[in-house]
């Protein structure tokens, strides 16, 4: 394979584009910095094919992106191959307002080949190639200039690997017919309402005991607030206010700006700050929450019972049966949220009970809540058996 040097002028990264364009796939990497910052700060791009490799300096003068950008975005004829690819997919999103597609993550390609629910990088390239990676330059500050050979080495090794991995791993798929599992989940990463940041939306990922309209409007107005705080000052969402003193702000609003000198988590300067004059802002601004907007008791789960959380107890551990018998990933084959909601008694709107995962295990799990499937132990193993069976032999 064709190693490039460090690509730095956009001439020579519009050649390699050319070339790529024309490829069935290409493997792709990033090397980003976000521990300071709210946007990630993109420093290396890593692509590679069967024939060639490079690293692309994004943070090089004049460098136009353009002609990179279109190839993951907008050319439909090449697969664009990622491992555990979900922070790098943002920051082509965070550039361009679109994500790459097609795709195909070798980490989901792994869980539908039963080797484990997230298997990390260095593991999958030691399974299919047996190397081991040097991790010397893993801890790497990449917003540092120069780079040096062993730095952009370790870089371009992920995609040269990457390259050759996805081969043997598409082989694998085809050999034992699992390829048109994954094209959901392919679907699913590459949607881009996964990676847009909507300020109005922020409040979902606030824990907040309260399901009270008026509380839970100001934790909605606050964490609008913060949200375009951090995007502005390009900082950590944590950086300005942490979520548990959102969440106290949220249930014991202050009454004046004064008061919040005496908030745990907030310093007494944000008594007369202009920060702290913002905040109070969006508290005075902030409405109940519609009714559409509300959650449920338990947005997350459904109204079980007692009998109910036993039966999604028994589809767990016939989920367990079921990868064990057929070398999958349980999480692959179904959530948590779903097994819950079919115990609920829910049969719309579930994964399981749909394509390859009902044939799979939905058809099962259906079988085992109607009580036509039971558990037997049989040799010292739990075995599935139908209830006619069980009848026949009791």
């Amino acid at each position: 394979m064709h190693i490039h040097g460090l690509i730095e002028d956009s001439a020579a990264l519009a050649n390699l584009c050319n070339r790529f364009a024309n490829k069935p796939f290409v493997a792709v990497d990033t090397e980003f910095m976000r521990e300071n910052s709210y946007w990630p700060e993109l420093c290396l791009i890593q692509i590679a094919d069967d024939e060639e490799a490079a690293a692309v300096d994004p943070m090089a003068d004049g460098l136009d992106l353009t002609p990179l950008l279109h190839l993951l975005t907008e050319n439909q004829d090449v697969l664009k191959v990622f491992h555990a690819g979900g922070q790098d997919i943002e920051i082509v999103y965070n550039l361009t307002g679109k994500t790459p597609h097609p795709l195909f993550d070798t980490q989901v390609a792994a869980m539908a080949l039963g080797q484990g629910e997230q298997i990390g990088y260095s593991n999958l390239v030691d399974s299919y190639l047996g190397i081991s990676i040097d991790k010397g330059a893993r801890f790497t500050d990449w917003s540092r200039r120069p780079l040096d050979k062993r730095q952009i080495d370790y870089a371009i090794a992920d995609v040269t690997h990457l390259s050759k991995i996805f081969p043997k791993m598409l082989d694998k798929l085809m050999k034992t017919g699992r390829g048109a599992w994954l094209d959901e989940e392919m679907e699913r990463l590459s949607n881009p309402e996964n990676y847009r940041n909507d300020p109005d939306a922020a409040w979902q990922r606030v824990r907040i005991p309260s399901r009270k309209a008026d509380v839970l409007g100001r934790l909605k107005a606050l964490a609008r607030w913060r949200e375009l705080e951090a995007q502005n000052k390009d900082l950590p969402r944590g950086r300005i206010v942490k979520d548990e003193t959102l969440a106290d702000l949220a249930g014991n609003p202050p009454r004046k700006q004064a008061d919040l000198g005496r908030v745990r988590g907030l310093s007494s300067a944000w008594s007369s700050n202009d920060i702290g004059g913002r905040l109070v802002a969006a508290l005075a601004d902030a409405k109940p929450l519609s009714s559409e907007e509300m959650p449920s008791r338990d947005s997350r789960k459904p109204a079980l019972g007692k009998d109910g959380a036993l039966v999604a107890d028994l589809l767990k551990l016939l989920l367990k049966i079921r990868a064990k018998e057929i070398s999958v990933a349980a999480r692959l084959l179904a959530r948590s949220d779903d097994l819950e909601a079919l115990a609920a008694g829910q049969r719309e709107d579930l994964a399981i009970l749909r394509g390859w995962r009902y044939e799979q295990f939905g058809r099962d799990a259906l079988a085992l809540v109607e009580g036509q499937l039971g558990f037997t132990v049989r040799n010292g193993k739990l075995k599935m058996t139908r209830t006619e069976e069980t009848e026949e032999t009791a």
